[in-house]
């Protein structure tokens, strides 16, 4: 055994980590020198500069740079803003591997010293500022970590990378905007997807991965309420939009606990209630805006046709002429299916991660909420395409359980461990589902 050896089976044993616990034991040590020389200052950089969803220009043009150099053929400009890195390694499955890159419409308020300050025109012509609030940055670090190792180690895994910066995964509207622009035929359709989202409230050092159900669908809808304006001092004169809507409001909850069966989660959401501009003024229009959610494609469509059948029902039993019946708009854009792991290929990334990472390391939390995520357009039934989707810890233990939320002018992560886990997550990943055949 060499020098370097010994120092680092002497390091496994100070972490409590037996011996051969990893799969290769050069991958840590070598992940956390390029830490040290180089992605440290990449995650800065990209913190420090973030950009709006679908408007990831200088993110792209700087990711693309960092993956071409390890001699990827690197294709920009894919669904708007995305990249893709194609490297084939002889004959084997292709394995896709996926960051998001945009940032949200925040003020960053974390007390970092590299916070942003950036401002930014977004899509719809304002200028906001803009703060990388759910850890995309760190995504993007790692896939560049990832890139260079695997890119070191062609020797040990065969067959095709394709990996994938995505815009506007905020909006939910990027990986559908990358498969439309010909993501599974201009490019190697992948037999495996794998992505990774970093999270605030696990502990650094480990990582969670389901075995089924990761994120739920999404949708946003609006509604525009009409109604008959006139003076607040004589509302039977008019149509009052305010109290339509309001209706409306408290009746969608009787979708959820009354429309789907007790044990299927779904959520309805009014996020936004716009109308009336003067005390004494009955105004002539409501505009409302949803978000839906749900596990089950069945369950989903219960949610989205019982918002069309009480807003609708509402507006009759208060008298709305048909005319002037609600006009409910479900968006093309923002709108995902449910990430689901595909149990086989997630049960073969827990056992590389058991052999591969520190004793440990996979860590079990209950899902608490009905957050959503795009990267389900890279893995629907219809695509064919085996994914699993797992999240990297970002908060050290003590910390943890009181970490901001994501999408908190207050967020923040730990960037080291996050980016060196979610690089080494990455690596063992690809390459366990990318053995060489002897």
């Amino acid at each position: 055994m060499n020098l370097k050896s010994l120092a680092l089976a002497a390091s496994v044993l100070a972490l409590g980590v037996a011996p051969g616990a990893f799969a290769d034991e050069t991958l840590r040590s070598d992940i956390a020198v390029d830490y040290d020389t180089h992605l440290g200052a990449l995650f800065t950089y990209f913190h420090t500069h973030p950009e709006l969803s679908f408007r990831e220009t200088n993110t792209a043009k700087t990711l693309a740079k960092e993956i071409r150099a390890y001699g990827f053929d690197v294709t920009e400009g894919v669904g708007g803003t995305g990249i893709v890195a194609v490297m084939k390694n002889g004959e084997g499955p292709t394995v896709l591997m996926r960051a998001d890159m945009d940032g949200l419409p925040l003020l960053e308020d974390s007390g970092l010293a590299y916070a942003s300050t950036v401002t930014q025109t977004d899509i719809d012509g304002i200028e906001k500022p803009v703060m990388h609030a759910c850890g995309h940055d760190v995504h993007i670090t790692s896939l560049v970590g990832a890139a260079k190792q695997l890119a070191a180690r062609k020797d040990e895994w065969s067959g095709t990378l394709v990996l994938v910066g995505q815009p506007a995964e905020e909006r939910i509207g990027g990986a559908h905007a990358m498969m439309e622009d010909g993501l599974y035929t201009r490019f190697p359709k992948p037999d495996y997807a794998i992505a990774f989202h970093v999270a605030a409230d696990v502990p650094t050092g480990r990582i969670l991965l389901p075995p089924d159900i990761v994120a739920s669908s999404s949708d946003s809808v609006d509604i525009l309420v009409h109604g008959v304006g006139t003076h607040g001092a004589y509302p039977h004169m008019g149509i009052d939009p305010v109290l339509v809507a309001s209706q409306i409001v408290v009746s969608l909850q009787s979708v959820v606990s009354r429309s789907i069966a007790p044990l299927d989660p779904g959520v309805i959401t009014v996020g936004a209630f716009h109308g009336g501009a003067k005390h004494n003024i009955i105004g002539d229009k409501v505009e409302m805006q949803l978000t839906v959610r749900s596990d089950d494609p069945e369950v989903r469509t219960q949610l989205l046709d019982g918002i069309d059948r009480v807003a609708r029902g509402v507006a009759i039993s208060m008298g709305v002429p048909e005319d002037l019946m609600p006009e409910v708009t479900r968006s093309k854009t923002e709108s995902t299916p449910p990430t689901i792991n595909d149990a086989d290929t997630a049960r073969r990334l827990r056992d590389a991660f058991t052999d591969s990472l520190p004793e440990g390391a996979l860590y079990e939390q209950p899902r608490d909420g009905m957050g959503a995520e795009d990267f389900a357009y890279f893995v629907t039934p219809e695509t064919g395409v085996k994914g699993v989707y797992f999240s990297v810890g970002g908060t050290p233990e003590a910390e943890a359980a009181s970490a901001p939320s994501h999408h908190s002018p207050f967020f923040r992560i730990d960037p080291e461990p996050s980016v060196k886990l979610g690089t080494e997550a990455m690596v063992v990943g690809a390459m366990a589902l990318m053995k060489p055949t002897t």
